[in-house]
């Protein structure tokens, strides 16, 4: 019965990396909406000293790493025969060069995104928040990126029932709804304004 235990392979570890990451960073774009709307943990739940703030940036730190790590351990596969090169301009990668450029693409993204979020101290808030904007987009390529490639790298059709394809759906769904919430607090918030004017 032991005999029929199989170790994971490169590719399926990468595949678990790689939701691992899109969970992170879904979590850390929820944390950002709710700093955004000023949401205070003291006051409200769990009415404790979190420093949101923090954990905020830290699992930016972490989901980069995390999303760096996803294409990296393909190095390490017999049978996806990913090079270096391959990681970084996926272009031309030897399985589903569409998918994994929107991998990348989103992998830079977060990086601007991250870089930029540490250096902010050099740019005036309203600068620094447009730059910021971008993790949008780094989400919503990360997500096309997570829904379109085959995870064993087999270029089968996309099975959008699939359980980790559901997993990244609900990911996106979450991210959607909570920033349409946001934009919809900050629509409200404008027109008390103006009618107090």
């Amino acid at each position: 019965m032991i005999n029929d235990f199989e170790l994971p392979t490169a590719i399926d570890v990468s595949s678990v990396v790689g939701l691992i990451a899109i969970g992170l960073f879904t979590t850390q774009i929820l944390l950002g909406l709710l700093l955004s709307v000023g949401y205070n943990p003291i006051r409200k739940w769990p009415r404790r000293r979190v420093k949101l703030f923090t954990f905020h940036n830290w699992l930016g730190y972490i989901g980069l790493a995390t999303a760096l790590t996803h294409p990296l351990i393909l190095l390490f596969s017999a049978t996806a025969g990913f090079h270096l090169l391959d990681i970084f301009v996926p272009i031309w990668s030897p399985m589903q060069p569409f998918e994994n450029t929107l991998g990348a693409i989103a992998l830079y993204l977060v990086t601007f995104v991250v870089v930029t979020s540490y250096l902010r101290r050099l740019y005036a808030h309203h600068t620094w928040r447009l730059l910021h904007y971008s993790a949008y987009a780094a989400a919503a390529v990360f997500f096309l990126h997570g829904v379109l490639a085959d995870p064993l790298l087999k270029n089968q059709p996309v099975d959008w029932i699939d359980a980790e394809k559901v997993y990244v759906e609900g990911c996106a769904v979450a991210v959607m709804g909570a920033t349409a919430m946001r934009v919809n607090v900050k629509l409200r918030s404008e027109k008390r304004k103006l009618k107090r004017v």
